[in-house]
């Protein structure tokens, strides 16, 4: 058999670039950010119809009412068959997607069948919220756009080559675009997360889909700031010492959290008694009892970044609500169900943060108004700390807050988790899940039978 060299799929899609045409880039990235955008604002419309429902039913509701049992064991029995049946289907569609979209780009995946992964992913997920696993739509979103780029390509006769690394990367920064609202982390997330080469054509792709499918979720459907806060003040010249502390503390929280979740999914590939559809039906499970147990911790029904700005509990209370949603995420993600971690990750920063400002607001460090900053610097502290990206996590958080104001502060913040989590020793998250993705795969291939060879 003849020698065939293998380059690297960024090398080889470097050299394609440079023979194409800029306007077939342009109208291959307005279109891609363009139907990404659509495919992702169609989503969230209905996960905002779907949890409003939900909302409304559970407040107006007796819980304990046999109906309402009946309907809520149903419900979730429904929708546990619905993500386990899909994830069967299409075992790409497990866990968040951004793993999976960079292995595919670097060439240590084979190119994925995008059209069953996009309604498979789009269900799958849509199922698992509206249970109130605490899993995130933001990673789903760009694993969605990234085969609606995969789409474009097939469709631009770009057959053989669907899987190149320009319609990917542009289709995984319109996906975070539509699902944050936030182009400029967009952008940041494919340089600095998923290590794209930094070219002129590849710059101009990803910032065109990253601007079209912010044009198509903001300003064509209307989709406004993903947390609004009442008020975000700004630090005093005199806080300003502030943000390395609540860094420091969101490093050393990101990287128990990513021990723990890792330890989690480490422990279920090694219990070969667990069944599969046990290890999906639990976390379902789980929502039916902390509906009257615990609701606090959910994700459709749980507490919002915007109510944590006006709540004033107590520092246990705090702690509890953060150990408990860390908890409950790491055990939704480890099911396997398709859903992503920036979100809860997002959430549970946002804890931490409430956390950190009640004793600073008791000493009279901070005033009460203030509280919101701190949440925003620990939502993008615990975020920069678990993916290890300080300049996604910071523009991402002042995007979806309009926060730009607290740029100082943010970037601090970011980097002194960044920097914690490091000395530390934790490995980024996606970086452990590709690790894992790439060892499954290992281990199914040597356990297939061997094939005849040819005479």
């Amino acid at each position: 058999m003849a020698f065939r060299p293998s380059l690297p799929p960024f090398i080889l899609e470097s050299a394609a670039l440079r023979s194409q045409g800029a306007w077939t880039l342009m109208a291959q990235a307005l279109l891609t950010g363009l139907v990404s955008g659509g495919v992702i604002g169609l989503f969230r419309w209905l996960y905002t119809i779907i949890n409003t429902a939900i909302r409304a039913h559970v407040a107006g509701q007796d819980p304990l009412a046999p109906a309402a049992l009946a309907l809520l064991a149903a419900g979730l029995l429904l929708m546990a068959l619905t993500a386990g049946l899909l994830l069967r289907h299409e075992p790409l569609i497990g866990g968040s997607g951004i793993p999976q979209v960079e292995l595919i780009a670097a060439g240590k995946l084979p190119p994925m069948r995008w059209a069953r992964v996009l309604w498979c992913k789009f269900v799958a997920t849509l199922a698992a919220l509206s249970a109130g696993l605490s899993v995130g739509r933001e990673g789903p979103c760009i694993m969605m756009g990234a085969t609606v780029g995969a789409g474009v390509g097939y469709m631009w006769h770009d057959r053989c080559r669907a899987n190149r690394p320009r319609y990917l990367v542009g289709g995984g920064v319109a996906g975070m675009t539509a699902a944050f609202g936030a182009p400029v982390a967009g952008m940041f997330f494919a340089f600095e997360e998923m290590r794209t080469p930094l070219t002129l054509p590849m710059l101009l792709f990803t910032s065109l889909s990253a601007l079209s499918a912010w044009f198509m979720v903001d300003v064509v459907l209307g989709f406004g700031l993903v947390f609004p806060f009442a008020r975000l003040p700004g630090l005093h010249w005199s806080q300003y010492w502030l943000p390395l502390p609540v860094g420091m503390a969101c490093g050393l929280l990101g990287a128990v959290y990513n021990a723990g979740m890792i330890r989690l999914l480490r422990w279920q590939d090694r219990a070969r008694w667990l069944p599969g559809p046990v290890r999906i039906v639990f976390p379902f499970a789980c929502c039916g009892v902390l509906l009257f147990l615990w609701p606090e911790i959910m994700g459709n029904v749980g507490l919002t970044a915007l109510q944590l700005e006006h709540l004033r509990l107590p520092v246990l209370m705090l702690a509890l609500l953060l150990a408990g949603k860390i908890a409950f995420s790491c055990v939704s993600f480890a099911s396997g169900v398709s859903g992503g971690i920036l979100m809860p990750i997002l959430l549970a920063g946002s804890m931490a943060g409430a956390l950190l400002a009640a004793p600073l607001r008791d000493a009279g460090l901070v005033a009460p108004e203030q509280t919101a900053t701190l949440l925003v610097l620990g939502m993008a502290g615990l975020f920069s700390a678990s993916v290890r990206t300080p300049l996604t996590g910071a523009a991402l958080v002042m995007e979806m807050c309009g926060g730009f104001h607290l740029a100082p502060a943010v970037l601090l913040a970011a980097f002194a988790a960044a920097f914690t989590a490091n000395a530390l020793h934790s490995a980024p998250v996606y970086d452990s899940l590709k690790e894992r993705i790439l060892e499954q795969r290992r281990r199914r291939r040597a356990a297939a039978p061997p094939t005849e060879e040819r005479p």
